[in-house]
């Protein structure tokens, strides 16, 4: 992970989006991958790591046409937030014990 967030859109249709993305890694993917095969609408969500060198990913979200894929990746990251928000209060709260 670095501190500059690279976001390139390779391929945006009705079903599909890919993007390549730089500055990011496995843990944030993974956990946006595993959050997008949640969707219903979600047909196929996945990353690769282009080379090991670059440290450029490919992320692909397939849908099944009832919704966008760029709308279902909003959505994840939406939900991912909103874990993280809560493990914040949590851990807020231990710390105030």
């Amino acid at each position: 992970m670095s501190d500059k967030l690279e976001l390139i859109v390779v391929r945006d249709e009705i079903n599909k989006l890919t993007l390549r993305i730089k500055g990011e890694d496995h843990t944030l993917l993974n956990l946006l991958v595993e959050e997008l095969n949640k969707d219903a609408n979600v047909t196929f969500a996945a990353y690769r790591l282009e080379h090991p060198l670059t440290g450029e990913y490919t992320l692909t979200i397939f849908t099944d046409g009832n919704k966008k894929p760029v709308d279902a990746l909003m959505e994840a990251v939406e939900r991912v937030k909103g874990t993280f928000q809560e493990l914040l209060r949590q851990w807020r709260n231990i710390k105030e014990r």
